[in-house]
């Protein structure tokens, strides 16, 4: 009679008593083996197509997105985020990077608590047209990829400079079209607010 392994893993071994049998000799410890390894699927899309009944401890790397996902028995979740080079924010007219010496103003996707998260770093300096921040507040001169792209509407609050500034944080709206966009400059009832740099160190918002 089979028996299974040392390790509780539940994997066949065939016994020198069990009836002769290629095929079960095969496939069996095989079958067994490649649910409990790290499987590797295209996309999600595919991996869900093939595993219709996934198993709770179940892993697959994602290729086209580089994400290890697991099922937790009732869903897929992510695991670890494969390497994301850090990329520069493409500036719109009226900002520059590196300001007060932060350095350029970055972005990259990294797994936070099992989620895709965009890990922002550097900092800009900002100009203004009388009291109005350039380009209405928007930082980005073309649209982030979908890849850094919320599925709904992420507001965080990030630092800026106290110089010609009554506030020392701002509001930042990571925005579903990948546009990234400042808020809390200009002139209001506490007073004028016109930093002329705005950091991202340490900021993030989920995808």
């Amino acid at each position: 009679m089979a028996t299974t392994d040392a390790y509780g893993q539940g994997i066949p071994i065939t016994t020198l008593t069990d009836q002769p049998n290629a095929n079960s000799l095969i496939f069996g410890p095989v079958d067994e083996l490649t649910e409990r390894s790290v499987m590797r699927f295209s996309s999600a899309s595919a991996r869900n197509a093939t595993l219709g009944s996934p198993v709770a401890g179940m892993v697959a790397y994602l290729t086209t997105e580089k994400l290890f996902t697991g099922y937790d028995g009732t869903a897929w979740v992510v695991l670890a985020a494969g390497t994301s080079a850090w990329t520069n924010v493409p500036l719109a007219s009226g900002y520059s990077h590196n300001g007060n010496d932060n350095g350029t103003f970055q972005y990259r996707v990294v797994n936070l608590f099992g989620e895709k998260t965009v890990m922002l770093q550097g900092a800009i300096n900002a100009t203004y047209s009388g009291s109005n921040i350039a380009n209405g507040g928007v930082v980005t001169s073309i649209a982030l990829p979908s890849s850094a792209r919320p599925g709904s509407l992420r507001t965080v609050v990030i630092p800026c400079s106290d110089v010609s500034s009554v506030r020392i944080t701002l509001k930042l709206d990571a925005q579903p079209d990948g546009h990234l966009k400042i808020y809390g400059t200009g002139t209001g009832s506490d007073g004028t607010s016109k930093p002329p740099w705005i950091g991202f160190n340490g900021v993030f918002y989920s995808l």
